[in-house]
């Protein structure tokens, strides 16, 4: 963040008042302090001794360069196990610590939502870069995975709101071309975040392989994403006639989908997003003749094929989604965006 102004007096380096928070919970090695305080001399020659930059140059050392350094804006769990592991555990200056993320294989029990009940249950799970998928199994004993997740369309976002859990964790893979959602989490903090960049390490060298010739910084915003933005908004059919419905949205880069419940393992449908030199728009407001909605603030997405009509609660809603999808109308397509548009064209 802009501006930190807290200190920890042990490790000389400044951070925002958000992870001086997370400090305090490791008094054994970080012991903060706010600007705002009165210094005295020892404190202030510590701090200009070390600073953030030599702080740095000394913990993070070794970050692989697929492990996910959280923003201030991110969620708790990732701020703090990313405080833990660089001056708790010295996971960045001693490699071997990083084996439970780096080894290529991971295995261990995890609590899985329902698709049906809702209700989370203890599911092995299963992850080889050499099988190039993420299993899980139902039972215990079981040969058969219950379903099995290509690397190459996996995707995780820590969900703590959405789950009602701390650890909760969405992840996302494609099946027959459909997002299928699993949501699960571990009680364990830093379990879960192990997984996590387990998860981002495997993403990153199937992309090595895929794409030989990239840089570590042109694959490594590929790992993982957030969702654009998530909300409910109503919907009305392809009529246009159809009365409107409330329905859970989630914009995952170019796909827009719509559930009927945020934790739903499946779509409701999926509308692809393409760019405006390929004719898509996006308007606020909803055609004069249009009936049936309950919510007034109104868009439009104008595709080469269709109208799609929506309304959303607030103005501020309105404004935000009109911006989501603003952002990604204004990108140009990449070619393999093309064959992902094809698809939706043909979908019955």
């Amino acid at each position: 963040a802009v501006c930190p102004d807290w200190g920890s007096l042990t490790l000389g380096v400044f951070v925002c008042q958000a992870c001086s928070l997370l400090h305090r919970s490791i008094p054994h090695i970080s012991r903060v302090k706010s600007v705002q305080d009165t210094w005295d001399d020892s404190e202030v020659e510590l701090m200009a001794a070390m600073g953030n930059s030599a702080a740095k140059a000394k913990y993070e050392q070794k970050v692989p360069a697929f492990y996910y350094r959280p923003m201030h804006t991110d969620c708790k769990l990732l701020r703090e196990q990313w405080i833990r592991a660089k001056y708790e555990r010295n996971e960045f200056e001693f490699i071997e610590k990083q084996e439970p993320y780096s080894a290529g294989y991971r295995e261990g029990f995890l609590w899985k939502r329902g698709r049906d009940n809702g209700q989370f249950l203890s599911r092995k799970f299963v992850l080889s870069e050499r099988e190039g998928a993420l299993k899980y199994f139902n039972k215990q004993d079981a040969r058969d995975p219950k379903a099995v997740m290509k690397i190459e369309t996996l995707n995780a976002t820590f969900q703590p709101a959405k789950i009602g859990n701390p650890c909760g964790l969405q992840i996302t893979y494609l099946k027959d071309n459909s997002t299928r959602n699993i949501f699960v989490y571990h009680s364990d903090a830093k379990e879960m975040v192990d997984w996590f960049n387990a998860i981002r390490a495997a993403r990153f060298h199937y992309l090595q392989v895929a794409f030989p010739g990239a840089s570590d910084e042109e694959l490594v915003p590929k790992l993982t994403r957030n969702f654009m933005k998530e909300g409910f908004m109503e919907k009305t059919g392809p009529k246009h006639t159809e009365g409107f419905k409330k329905r859970w949205f989630t914009m995952d880069d170019r796909r827009l989908m719509y559930f009927k419940d945020p934790l739903d393992a499946y779509a409701r449908g999926e509308v692809f997003i393409g760019s405006k030199e390929n004719s898509y728009t996006v308007l606020a407001g909803l055609p004069a003749s249009t009936q049936g909605y309950h919510w007034n603030h109104g868009i439009t997405i104008v595709t080469p094929d269709r109208k799609f009509l929506f309304a959303c609660e607030t103005e501020a809603e309105q404004r935000d989604w009109i911006a989501a999808f603003q952002r990604v109308i204004n990108r140009p397509m990449r070619p393999q965006e093309y064959a992902v548009e094809a698809h939706f064209k043909h979908k019955p």
